[in-house]
């Protein structure tokens, strides 16, 4: 074998590596980031809402998104139609993207891109 086949070798198998351990991590903490990222792809528009108005919405059994668990501190996210953010007093809409305003919020209510039919 070559010295330059071997390095290449070398590297190929890092970089195998490297992915083998991001696609690992993608349920911990590594992956917080990709499944917080994939949630906002999927709102139209995003909410900062008070605790008792999520838990409101919660009850009312609007789905909770389980990443909101795995940020530091919690977060509940909440996803639920845009006319029921509506009604929310407390609902200040913030920029749907990783920002100071959306990761500073303790709750958050997402509604998603509408479908039409």
């Amino acid at each position: 074998m070559t010295p330059i086949f071997e390095r290449r070798l070398r590297e190929q198998r890092a970089r195998v590596l490297m992915r083998s351990q991001d696609y690992r991590q993608r349920h911990h903490a590594r992956g917080v980031w990709f499944r917080l990222r994939r949630v906002l792809a999927g709102a139209d528009a995003a909410y900062v809402i008070a605790e008792d108005d999520a838990r409101t919405l919660a009850a009312e059994g609007c789905r909770i998104e389980p990443v909101g668990d795995a940020l530091e501190p919690r977060k509940l996210i909440v996803i639920a139609s845009r006319e029921r953010i509506a009604m929310i007093a407390s609902a200040q809409q913030v920029p749907v993207r990783l920002s100071g305003e959306l990761l500073a919020a303790k709750c958050l209510a997402l509604a998603p891109f509408e479908t039409g039919s």
